[in-house]
Formats: structure tokens, C-alpha cells, sequence
């Protein structure tokens, strides 16, 4: 009996939503838009300010003159949940780009047979990677209203925080469909 020379799909399914999970949480990890604070008082109506968790930009949208570095005067960035963010969400990237690598070299990119193993090895990393993520967006997410943000604004969830959680969810399940190449090293033996 002759070896398939197909790669397995839980393989190819884990490798395709872990890259694509890669690519949202990088994109939300850089861009600073995890809350929109807007209506602040005594300021222009169509002013928004952008808060990331590594920058404060400042936007007046009927002219989209935007400006970026503003200062941090209400301890923003003193916050635990955007400290904690700042020191997992990099954490992450770097462990998927780990799991990555670990995935490609056990899928059959340039050999016969897959190494079932080692793309259950890479699944469980990038499983934990896209919980490294997941845990500092969800924190967030509960915390927005608590964060500092001037009196009487109003607050809204940016894209990047929504980037970044459903990267980390699509990071999991990437992650889940590679364990399931543990099943194929139970067979063999």
C-alpha cells in the first residue's frame, strides 16, 4: 500500500487559519485604534480620539487631520490591562511565528510523509499563542469602560481590539486543527 501524497487537511486547515490569525492580531497588535473615545466635552463634535496600546492618536474627521503621539495625560498606558496587552500581544506573535516554523517543518512541504508529531507539537504552541492573545483583548474588552478617558466622552470598541480577538480565535482553532495530527501518530502505533 502505497503513502497518499496528499498532506492532510487538518494540516493544511491549521497552517492557513494560524497565517491568517498571524496577520489580524499583527495588524491590531501595531495599529493604534483599540478604543474610540468621541463627544468629548468642550471639544470639536467630529473630534475622535484612538487609543492603542502603544500609542494615542488624535482625529478630526471632517478635515481628516489626524495626529499621532499625543500625550498620555490621564495615565492611560499606566493601565494594568494595556500593560499586560503590550507585553503578551508581541509574546504572541513572536510564539505563532515559532509555531509556524515548527508546522512547516512537520507538514510535508519537501518530504514524502508529514511528521505527525511535530505538527501535534505545533498546534499545541500555536493554540497557546492565540490564547496569549486572546486573554489580553478579552481583559481589554471588559476594561474599556474603566480605562481612563476624558469625563462625559463617549467610547467605542476600535477595530484593532476586534482584529486582534478574532485573530486569537482563528490562531485556536488553526491551532486545534493541528493537534488533531496526534491522532494519526496514535494510528501508526
Amino acid at each position: 500500500h502505497l503513502p497518499s501524497m496528499r498532506t492532510p487537511m487538518e494540516m493544511t486547515v491549521g497552517l492557513v487559519l494560524c497565517s491568517c490569525g498571524l496577520l489580524l492580531t499583527l495588524i491590531g497588535t501595531l495599529t493604534p485604534k483599540w478604543r474610540e473615545v468621541s463627544f468629548i466635552p468642550d471639544q470639536p463634535i467630529d473630534l475622535v480620539l484612538e487609543h492603542g496600546i502603544w500609542d494615542i492618536c488624535r482625529e478630526q474627521q471632517s478635515t481628516h487631520d489626524r495626529h499621532c503621539g499625543q500625550a498620555d495625560k490621564l495615565g492611560y498606558f499606566e493601565q494594568v490591562p494595556v500593560r499586560v496587552a503590550q507585553g503578551m500581544m508581541p509574546t504572541s506573535l513572536v510564539l505563532t511565528l515559532l509555531g509556524l516554523v515548527v508546522a512547516a517543518l512537520g507538514v510535508r512541504c519537501w518530504q514524502k510523509e508529514p511528521r505527525h508529531m511535530l505538527s501535534g507539537v505545533s498546534g499545541l504552541i500555536l493554540l497557546l499563542s492565540g490564547l496569549m492573545s486572546l486573554v489580553p483583548t478579552s481583559w481589554y474588552n471588559h476594561e474599556l469602560g474603566a480605562l481612563p478617558a476624558p469625563p462625559g466622552s463617549m467610547l467605542f470598541v476600535g477595530y484593532s481590539l476586534a482584529l486582534s480577538y478574532l485573530g486569537s480565535c482563528v490562531e485556536i482553532l488553526g491551532g486545534l486543527a493541528l493537534t488533531l495530527s496526534f491522532h494519526h501518530c496514535c494510528k501508526q502505533h
